[in-house]
């Protein structure tokens, strides 16, 4: 029985965003800029707020403003710290 448990038992959920690609120069690296809306703490405004991940594509296949999903990952370079996972959308 111990060890059934310990094989079902699941590794940390990794956390995974949707943002818009603004950049893309760089090779198999893109910029995903991520829109939140948080409460002012103090006067509970709802404020947008953007956040920017540096990501890892490894195809070169995302192009600036695609939208797309990243996932959390272990550090592939000093700031990428962010894979991608897919594209939802295409810009025309």
């Amino acid at each position: 029985m111990a060890n059934e448990t310990k094989e079902q038992t699941v590794r940390g959920h990794r956390k995974e965003r949707t943002g818009t690609v603004v950049r893309d120069k760089q090779d198999k690296t893109i910029i995903v800029e991520v829109e939140r809306r948080v409460a002012h703490p103090l006067y509970k405004k709802v404020v947008k707020t953007n956040d920017r991940y540096t990501a890892h594509d490894q195809a070169n296949e995302a192009k600036i403003g695609d939208k797309v999903k990243i996932t959390e990952t272990r550090p592939l370079s000093k700031t990428k710290r962010w894979r991608l996972t897919g594209i939802i959308s295409r810009v025309e």
